[in-house]
């Protein structure tokens, strides 16, 4: 095996500035641990969580970037999720982070108690010795907060991850009552000697000899691609309380050593070095055997849609549905929700141009059907939740972006707002498109920007379950100044959505509220870019997870146009033996 790219010059986290945007240099990946935490529970250490934000160029406010894990029951917590940022040396890439100690299952911060925060930039963390810094932690006035320790490291090209399996066999006896309840955690070795830690096995109860389940993680991540850098494994008996847990032994190895697979060079000695110093006869705490070594190359969204649409590359077909309930308000008025300022456009035409611009790049004829739902139609002033805007049912189809705006403002004309508000009808359209293909070849996404509190909430949840198995995601935009709690539900980011006792194959949601994006200073153009960014952040792992669980591979990039009279050009540059004007054949 080759070595992946694993180190280029650090060049360095911007926010996306659409006016003023830098091609990033690289990627960096962001560790969080801490030291000394306020302890905010009576009985029990705190549960701590890490929150990052980061600042936007435009206007400078803190937007949250991601979470870390909950750690249970303690005040020294080393997060295993990362953050990975993109990396500018001509910014000043602003960082916060905050610590909670979560009380309860809500995503709602202000549930839990925040235990303090601190401030930094990316630049500050990277310049620092071996690009790991320490700094106290403040925000709770008169306590001292402990300490967080971040650590920068530049990511690798390596795109291969590895799916491994390891048992163990005679390990301590570390219970009193019963065997050991074993688990494994492995670290990464880091430029100035340290460890990171980068993944956890589960942990197997009341036995010495654990078969733990086969895992996959990144080969960046065990190693950033270093093949020969050193992976330490340290071996642990469970304990309830989560902080005592007991140390049974640990051994060291590498990338390249496990790649040999299941032999005799990867049964490994679990030592302790404790007992090994007190113990003459001391030989070892048990063995960790490799079970398996399967390397897989990781695809990208990019190398399932770079094909070219009917040339290999898969087809995204974007539908539009918009909310007409009578709970907008009336569309002639200046307060409504679809009121039509001949000075700006309202919350639903902004966010409807905002991720519709993007994603239409990836349509190939930028044909739309757009529907609208909650309204009497004319004539008769049936009641529809799954009409056409264009007020063509036959074909609802809009010529791109500015032929949906279109036709939105012409419906406003002509409909009458009415109620309720169900989104299953428009939901169980597009899966009815999305449930004929199954090859790879479309995938269906439907923006449904609405105003407020779902109707019909137990239809949309067995139709979004139903709609996880399809290619399809769904992308919700809030509107206005009602409570989405439904809707932070349906996203399914914290619980995976269920309907029947049967739960979403996979998350499909993303949900995000307008009112978030609305730039005080007027800089539609910005705030508006941040909108599409979030709400299409969730895209292409989505639409990954489908590909992936339903095997299907990316088809090979079609080769270059060449002009006929030609000779065709193989990939090494030489001419291939095709008689010009033939097509040409290619072996996979």
């Amino acid at each position: 095996m080759n070595n992946c790219n694993s180190f280029v010059n650090m060049a360095s986290i911007g926010d996306f500035d659409p006016l003023n945007a830098s091609i990033p240099a690289t990627k960096v990946e962001i560790t969080v641990s801490c030291r000394n935490l306020l302890d905010m529970d009576t009985f029990s250490k705190s549960d701590p969580i890490c929150v990052l934000y980061t600042q936007g160029i435009g206007n400078k406010e803190w937007r949250e970037f991601g979470r870390t894990e909950v750690i249970e029951n303690t005040l020294n917590p080393e997060f295993v999720r990362k953050f990975i940022l993109d990396y500018f040396f001509e910014e000043r890439q602003n960082l916060r982070f905050d610590l909670y100690d979560v009380d309860s299952k809500s995503s709602n911060l202000s549930k839990h108690d925040f235990l303090g925060q601190a401030f930094c930039t990316l630049g500050e963390v990277v310049g620092s010795l071996g690009s790991r810094m320490e700094k106290p932690m403040a925000g709770i006035p008169g306590k001292k907060c402990g300490n967080i320790i971040v650590k920068a490291e530049e990511m690798g090209n390596c795109r291969e991850s590895v799916m491994m399996q390891f048992c163990g066999n005679k390990l301590d006896k570390k219970d009193f009552f019963g065997k050991s309840d074993p688990f494994l955690v492995f670290y990464r070795s880091n430029e100035d000697g340290t460890f990171t830690i980068c993944h956890k096995t589960e942990v197997v109860k009341n036995t010495l000899n654990p078969v733990w389940q086969a895992f996959k993680i990144p080969v960046r991540a065990l190693c950033n691609g270093d093949y020969d850098r050193t992976i330490k494994i340290e071996c642990y008996d469970w304990e309830r309380d989560g902080r005592s847990h007991d140390f049974i032994g640990e051994f060291t190895t590498s990338y390249r050593e496990l790649s040999r697979g299941q032999s005799q060079f990867n049964v490994y000695e679990v030592i302790n070095q404790k007992k090994k110093g007190k113990k003459k006869k001391y030989l070892n705490s048990g063995t960790v055997t490799l079970l398996s070594f399967l390397v897989d190359i990781e695809v990208t969204f990019l190398d399932y849609i770079k094909g070219g649409v009917g040339q290999g590359g898969t087809q995204i077909n974007f539908t539009v549905a918009i909310d007409f309930t009578a709970s907008n308000g009336n569309p002639a008025q200046p307060t409504s929700l679809h009121y039509m300022s001949p000075y700006q456009m309202n919350a639903y035409a902004m966010a409807l141009k905002a991720v519709g611009e993007i994603i239409q790049d990836y349509d190939s004829d930028k044909m739309f059907p757009a529907l609208g739902f909650g309204a009497k139609l004319p004539p008769d002033g049936r009641v529809s939740h799954e009409f056409a805007l264009n007020g063509n049912p036959q074909n609802p189809y809009c010529a791109g972006i500015d032929g949906v705006m279109e036709a939105y403002y012409q419906s406003l004309k002509s409909v009458c707002l009415y109620g309720p508000t169900n989104f299953s009808p428009v939901i169980n359209h597009v899966a009815r498109y999305a449930a004929s293909v199954n090859d790879g070849s479309q995938y269906f996404v439907l923006l449904i920007i609405t105003d407020g509190v779902i109707s019909d909430m137990a239809q949309t949840k067995e139709s979004i379950v139903n709609a996880s198995c399809l290619p399809m995601s769904i992308i919700i935009v809030g509107v206005g100044p009602a409570e989405f709690d439904a809707m932070i539900e349906l996203d399914g980011d914290e619980v995976r959505i269920s309907s029947r006792g049967r739960y979403a194959e996979r998350d499909i949601v993303q949900f995000v509220p307008f009112r978030d994006y609305i730039d005080r200073t007027g800089n539609h153009i910005l705030s508006m870019a941040r909108l599409a960014k979030d709400v299409l952040a969730e895209i292409p792992d989505q639409f990954l997870s489908y590909m992936r669980t339903r095997g299907i591979k990316p088809l090979p990039t079609p080769p270059p146009y060449t002009p006929p009279g030609y000779p065709v050009q193989s990939p090494n540059g030489h001419p291939l033996n095709t008689p010009p004007g033939h097509p040409l054949q290619t072996q996979i």
